[in-house]
């Protein structure tokens, strides 16, 4: 499986799932995601998959200094609907990631490992997304922006030419390229596109 080489270089998010352990899937329960798993669950990378990845990544690292983050244990809370522009694509990454649902997961087992009611929309936050422990209720804000980090003329130019149905299959290749140095260069500068805030 061919893949861009930047993908490996993005850290890794480890949590504990105590359920997976309750149930035998992973006897001790530690679980690791990376990137590539994420992009085959979206079925793509881009600047929206990345963000909603790395916002993970960098709520949970404020949250759990020095110790492992524990999945299904995690609130997430956005400002927009679910069907607002990319926020159901960025919910559903960090769904993946947290275990957290609105109503659709795990329903648990004699009210243990309940994973619905931990992801809401619409709430009255002027951050992209708060991150929240269930078990001490500490918060964090999470601002994403990339407007600094512009599209390439070119890329602009063949993405066009690509959804028309006009270019050739170099020039197919050739986008593709592209938009993934553009993901890659948002991951270099991480610290300038995602800002953690304590609430």
């Amino acid at each position: 499986m061919n893949y861009p080489e930047f993908f490996d270089k993005i850290p890794q998010i480890k949590l504990k799932d105590n359920l997976s352990s309750f149930l035998g899937a992973f006897s001790d329960g530690e679980l690791v995601f990376s990137y590539k798993e994420i992009v085959k669950s979206a079925g793509h990378s881009c600047p929206t998959v990345l963000g909603a990845y790395l916002m993970t990544y960098k709520a949970l690292e404020e949250l759990y200094v020095n110790e492992i983050p524990l999945r299904g244990e995690i609130k997430i809370e956005f400002s927009n609907k679910q069907s607002d522009g990319v926020t159901g694509v960025i919910s559903n990454v960090m769904s993946n990631i947290t275990g957290a649902t609105y109503d659709t997961g795990f329903k648990g087992l004699a009210g243990n490992f309940d994973r619905r009611h931990l992801m809401f929309f619409e709430k009255d936050i002027i951050s992209n997304v708060r991150f929240t422990r269930v078990n001490n209720q500490n918060s964090v804000d999470v601002f994403y922006d990339t407007s600094s980090i512009k599209m390439s003329e070119e890329l602009q130019f063949l993405m066009q030419k690509c959804l028309s149905k006009k270019a050739n299959e170099e020039e197919i290749k050739e986008f593709g390229k592209l938009w993934q140095k553009r993901v890659e260069e948002i991951f270099n500068k991480i610290d300038e596109v995602i800002s953690v805030v304590k609430v």
